[in-house]
């Protein structure tokens, strides 16, 4: 694995955050490692034994926070129309189609309210043996509905929780559930502030803006986006919040995905040789000042590394505070709702009819 680094540190522990404390003042530079690589695809155990070893390679070179790519754990499912078509139209898809979402689905993983998923379980472990603040991103699995999460994990081993794509792109509407505001957190650790959006929920600038009110002070970006363009996002993120931007992308030749007509590549005209570069990564890890300290790589698969000055967030604010000194809240504000949304909401058994109770007694199982 090839470390690409522009210039290190340690610490515990974590609640979600509230307007004072952040960055440990005794510590001044945070050493952090963004990951491109790609997914064993359809093969969660073998992917959850790459990350570890991603993990414990970048905490050899003294990482303290590591950030993996939007769906590292469980895949991106990059070129699979799953029967749509290239244009989705309101027609069933095709038999295969439904095939392949139930081996995607079988991908995924449970995020379950303990945690006692086995896999969170695991990557806990991790994140605890390795000594290391870990941003992961995976397929959520809640039944049969799909999610595309982040998941937060802290130095002693414990799963902090998770963030839900707010807003699904495109194709993945069709695959992916949506997300609310209940779960868009930012962590107040020894390290900083930190929080997550995924890929395109970055270019939404009021759940930028909500970040920021949380005080946000290293950004995560998680994304499948490797154009040139989204460099210009993410160093405007950083220039807009103040915040250290770190965006991890994978990357990922045809072979890295099951052969056809196992899996099959759609809307590239014909299928890809098994060399063909399909998502050529662009990981990156910009300052507050706009300054790129690592990446974009484009080379292959890569540890991106940057030691993060947390001195620059405040030099960054004396001129543009964006939730601060330059809002205007009497003309311009936000709310947020953060409630859960349910589809299904069930009242407590002492509000039940007593019809309902008298049937609750009838049967037993």
């Amino acid at each position: 694995m090839a470390l690409v680094t522009s210039g290190s540190g340690a610490g515990p522990v974590i609640n979600e955050v509230e307007m004072n404390g952040g960055a440990d003042p005794s510590a001044t530079t945070v050493r952090a490692t963004v990951v491109q690589a790609s997914t064993v695809f359809y093969d969660t155990p073998a992917t959850l034994d790459k990350a570890e070893r991603l993990i414990e390679e970048a905490a050899g070179y003294g990482s303290q926070l590591v950030v993996f790519p939007e769906a590292f754990i469980g895949g991106y499912p990059r070129g699979s129309t799953f029967g749509f078509g290239i244009s989705v139209s309101i027609s069933n898809p095709k038999d295969k189609g439904k095939e392949a979402f139930q081996r995607y689905h079988a991908a995924a993983i449970d995020v379950p309210e303990g945690p006692t998923g086995p896999e969170v379980t695991r990557l806990a472990a991790m994140a605890g043996k390795y000594k290391v603040f870990l941003v992961m991103g995976v397929i959520e699995r809640e039944g049969y509905t799909l999610y595309c999460s982040v998941l937060f994990f802290d130095p002693l081993g414990r799963y902090l929780g998770k963030h839900r794509k707010l807003m699904p792109t495109a194709l993945e509407r069709i695959i992916w559930g949506f997300g609310d505001g209940s779960t868009i957190p930012v962590y107040d650790t020894p390290l900083g502030k930190i929080g997550a959006l995924i890929c395109w929920e970055n270019k939404m600038p009021l759940l930028r803006t909500a970040l920021y009110a949380k005080g946000i002070e290293i950004y995560c970006a998680p994304t499948a986006d490797s154009r040139p363009v989204w460099q210009a996002s993410m160093t405007h993120i950083a220039l807009e919040g103040g915040c250290f931007v770190l965006s991890a992308n994978q990357f990922c030749c045809r072979k890295d995905y099951p052969p056809p007509p196992e899996y099959e590549f759609g809307g590239l005209g014909e299928e890809p040789s098994a060399d063909t570069v399909v998502c050529p990564g662009g990981s990156v890890i910009i300052s507050p000042s706009g300054e790129v300290l690592a990446g974009p790589n484009y080379d292959g698969e890569a540890l991106i590394t940057a030691d993060l000055d947390l001195g620059e967030i405040v030099r960054a604010k004396f001129d543009f505070d964006v939730v601060g000194h330059y809002a205007r809240p009497e003309v311009l504000s936000l709310v947020v709702n953060d409630q859960p949304q349910l589809p299904v909401s069930f009242t407590s058994s002492a509000e039940k009819t007593p019809a309902m109770k008298s049937d609750s007694s009838a049967k037993s199982y």
